[in-house]
C-alpha cells in the first residue's frame, strides 16, 4: 500500500524544456538572493577576488618561468632581488586566494542555511494557520518532507552559486586576456564555454522529471515511515511487523529505483561535463604550441595561456553544478510554494471579550456543518450552555458530538448558523481572545516530549508553579505527578510514553485548566480514567471557585448524571434536550443508548477484574 502524498506534494507539470527550467531556476535563485543579499554579496565578492587572483597567478607563473626559470637555466644565475620578488608575488597571491576562498564558502553557507531557515519558518507558520480539515487530508510524513527535503532541494544551487558567479567573472576576464594574447587561442575558449552550457542544458531537461519523481517518493517514504513508527504499539500488538516492513520496503525500493535513475543520468552526463574543460586545455595547448612555433606568441604568453586554461578547468565546473542542481531546485521550490499557497485560513475578527473570571455563555444558533465532500454532519443545532453549567452531549457514534466540540473551540467553522460566546460570534473574536476564553481537551491526548511543567504551562505568561499545581489538583493528577522521580521536572517522553493513558488525559486536562478558561470543552477527555476518578474530577470542576461553563461529550452514565443539562443527538440533529433523569423517563432512544453504555462499561470492568 502506498500512501497518497496529497495536495501538498503535487506539483505543476514538470518543465519540458531547458528554457523553462533555466527560467524558473534563475527566478528561484533570484528570490533566494533577495532573502539573503549580504551573505551572497560576501560570497560572490570573495569568489571574484579569488578568481581574479587565480588569473593573476597565471601571469605571475608566466613571468617566473620566462623571467627567472629560463634565464637561470640559460645563464646559470639569476638576481636575488628578482627571486625574492617572485616568491613575494606567489606568496601574496596565495594568501589573498586563501582568504577570499574562506569568504566565498562562509558567504555561501550562511546564505543557504539562512534561506532554508526562512522557508522552514514560513512553512511552519503556514501549517499552523491552516485549518484542521486541511491537515486531515495530508499525511504527516509528506508535510515533514515539504519542510525538510523539499527545502533542501530548492536551496541546493546556493552552495556553488558564489563560486559560479566568480567563475563567470573569471571567464569574462580570461576571454579579454585570451584576445589580448592571441585570437586563435581565444577562439578555442569561445568554442568550449558554449558547448559546456549546451551540455548542461540538455542534462537539466532530462533530469527534471526524474528529480520530480524522486522528491515525491521521498515524501511517500517519509509518510509510510512516520505512520509505522508512530503506530508502533498497534503494529506490535497486532503482530504486523512483517507487513509494515514489507510496506515500507516497497516504498523504499521505489525511491531507490528512482534515485538510481537519477544517478545513471548523472553518470552519463557528468564525465562529459567534467571532461569538456580538460579537452579545452588540451586543444589550447596544441593551438598555443603551433602559434608559439609560428612566432605569434612568446614563451611567457604560452605558459600564461596554458596555466590559465588549466586553472579554468575546475572552476568552470561550478557553473555545471549550479545548472545540474536547477531541475531538483525547481521541483523542490514548486512543492514548497504549493504549501505556502494553500488556502483555507480561518480569518479572525478584531473583537475582544472582557477579561473576567466569570463563566462564559456559549450559544449554538441553527448551526449546520457539512464536510468538503458535501456530507452533512450537523443540521439546525440550537442550544445554549449557560454560565457555570455543565451540558453533556450524548449520542451514538457518528451523531456529530465531536464535530460540535470542534466547532465550540473553533477548530472548524459552521457551514450555516452561528456560535456565540457571550453574545459575540466566534468568527468576530481575535485569536488571542478566543484562546484565552475557551479550551478544548480531546479524547486522544497529545503530550510533548518535555517536562510535566512545560507540558502544562506551555510558557504562557502567569502560569507559574503554583498555578500548575492548582491545575494538577483540579485534574486529579497531583498524586501521580508528586510520585514521579523529579516531580514537575520529569521528562515524560515522546507523546508521553512514560505515562499511562489516564495520566496523559489528566495531564492534558491540567494544561487546559492552567489557562483558567471560562469555557471548557471536553471531547470524551476522561475516557481512560477510572469512572470514580472521572466523577471526582468533573464534580471538582463544578464545585471550584473558578468554575467554567463546561460542554462535555459523555458516554458514562455517572458522567452524564453530573450534567445540568443533556443534549441528545441523532444523525447530526438534536432530538431531545433536558435533564438526565427527565430524558430517561421521556425519551426512549436516549434511555436505550445510556443503558447500553452502562452495560458495556459494567462488562468491561468485570472482564478487567477477572483478568486481574
Amino acid at each position: 500500500m502506498t500512501l497518497p502524498t496529497g495536495d501538498a506534494a503535487t506539483t505543476a507539470e514538470a518543465p519540458s524544456t531547458d528554457t523553462r527550467i533555466l527560467r524558473r531556476g534563475l527566478r528561484n535563485i533570484g528570490d533566494m538572493i533577495r532573502l539573503e543579499p549580504r551573505p551572497f554579496a560576501v560570497g560572490a565578492l570573495g569568489a571574484m577576488v579569488n578568481t581574479a587572483m587565480t588569473l593573476f597567478l597565471s601571469y605571475i607563473v608566466g613571468w617566473v618561468v620566462a623571467g627567472i626559470a629560463v634565464p637561470a637555466y640559460e645563464n646559470g644565475e639569476v638576481a636575488l632581488g628578482t627571486v625574492l620578488l617572485g616568491v613575494a608575488a606567489l606568496l601574496g597571491t596565495s594568501i589573498i586566494r586563501f582568504s577570499s576562498m574562506c569568504a566565498r564558502r562562509i558567504g555561501a553557507g550562511v546564505m543557504m542555511f539562512g534561506v532554508q531557515a526562512h522557508w522552514r519558518r514560513r512553512i511552519t507558520r503556514r501549517y499552523l494557520a491552516l485549518p484542521v480539515s486541511w491537515h486531515q487530508k495530508h499525511p504527516t510524513g509528506t508535510l515533514l518532507s515539504n519542510a525538510n527535503a523539499d527545502v533542501e532541494a530548492a536551496t541546493r544551487p546556493l552552495a556553488p552559486l558564489p563560486f559560479a558567479c566568480g567563475t563567470i567573472f573569471m571567464v569574462a576576464i580570461a576571454m579579454i586576456a585570451f584576445f589580448s594574447i592571441d585570437w586563435a587561442i581565444a577562439l578555442v575558449a569561445l568554442g568550449m564555454f558554449p558547448a559546456l552550457f549546451a551540455l548542461n542544458a540538455i542534462f537539466a531537461t532530462k533530469m527534471a522529471p526524474r528529480a520530480k519523481r524522486a522528491q515525491e517518493l521521498r515524501a511517500e517514504v517519509s509518510a509510510v515511515g512516520h505512520e509505522s513508527f508512530d503506530g508502533a504499539l498497534v503494529v506490535k500488538a497486532m503482530g504486523r511487523e512483517a507487513a509494515e516492513t514489507e510496506r515500507f520496503s516497497a516504498s523504499a525500493d521505489e525511491l531507490r529505483d528512482a534515485m538510481i535513475g537519477v544517478g545513471r543520468l548523472r553518470a552519463a552526463f557528468e564525465p562529459a561535463i567534467a571532461g569538456l574543460p580538460e579537452l579545452g586545455v588540451l586543444v589550447a595547448l596544441l593551438v598555443g604550441l603551433a602559434r608559439f612555433e609560428a612566432g605569434a606568441i612568446d614563451l611567457g604568453q604560452l605558459v600564461t595561456v596554458s596555466f590559465m586554461f588549466s586553472v579554468l578547468a575546475f572552476p568552470v565546473r561550478a557553473i555545471g553544478w549550479v545548472l545540474g542542481d536547477l531541475p531538483g531546485s525547481v521541483v523542490g521550490r514548486e512543492r514548497v510554494d504549493h504549501v505556502l499557497a494553500a488556502t483555507g485560513d480561518m480569518a479572525y475578527g478584531d473583537k475582544e471579550l472582557p477579561e473576567t473570571p466569570a463563566p462564559a455563555t456559549l450559544a449554538f444558533d441553527r448551526v449546520a456543518y457539512a464536510y468538503p465532500d458535501g456530507h452533512e454532519a450537523l443540521a439546525e443545532v440550537t442550544f445554549t450552555v449557560e454560565p457555570g453549567t455543565t451540558v453533556a452531549l450524548v449520542g451514538a457514534t457518528g451523531s456529530g458530538k465531536s464535530t460540535l466540540a470542534h466547532l465550540a473551540a473553533r477548530l472548524i467553522d459552521p457551514s450555516g448558523g452561528a456560535l456565540r460566546l457571550d453574545g459575540e460570534d466566534l468568527r468576530d473574536l481575535t485569536h488571542a481572545s478566543l484562546a484565552r476564553s475557551a479550551a478544548l481537551v480531546q479524547q486522544i491526548p497529545f503530550v510533548f516530549d518535555d517536562t510535566v511543567r512545560a507540558n502544562i504551562s506551555l510558557d504562557r505568561p502567569g502560569v507559574d508553579d503554583d498555578r500548575v499545581w492548582d491545575a494538577l489538583v483540579a485534574a486529579g493528577a497531583e498524586k501521580f505527578t508528586a510520585s514521579l522521580d523529579k516531580g514537575l521536572d520529569t521528562e515524560v517522553g515522546e507523546r508521553g510514553t512514560t505515562l499511562s493513558g489516564g495520566q496523559r488525559q489528566r495531564l492534558t486536562l491540567a494544561r487546559a485548566l492552567a489557562g483558567r478558561p471560562r469555557l471548557l470543552v471536553l471531547d470524551d477527555a476522561t475516557s481512560a480514567v477510572d469512572p470514580k476518578v472521572e466523577s471526582q474530577i468533573l464534580a471538582g470542576l463544578k464545585g471550584s471557585s473558578e468554575s467554567a461553563s463546561v460542554l462535555v461529550v459523555a458516554y458514562r452514565r455517572a458522567t452524564i448524571a453530573l450534567a445540568d443539562r443533556v443534549v441528545f443527538l441523532e444523525n447530526g440533529r438534536i432530538t431531545a434536550q433536558g435533564t438526565h433523569v427527565g430524558l430517561l423517563e421521556t425519551h426512549r432512544p436516549y434511555a436505550e443508548l445510556v443503558t447500553a453504555y452502562e452495560r458495556a462499561e459494567a462488562e468491561r470492568e468485570f472482564d478487567e477484574e477477572n483478568a486481574a
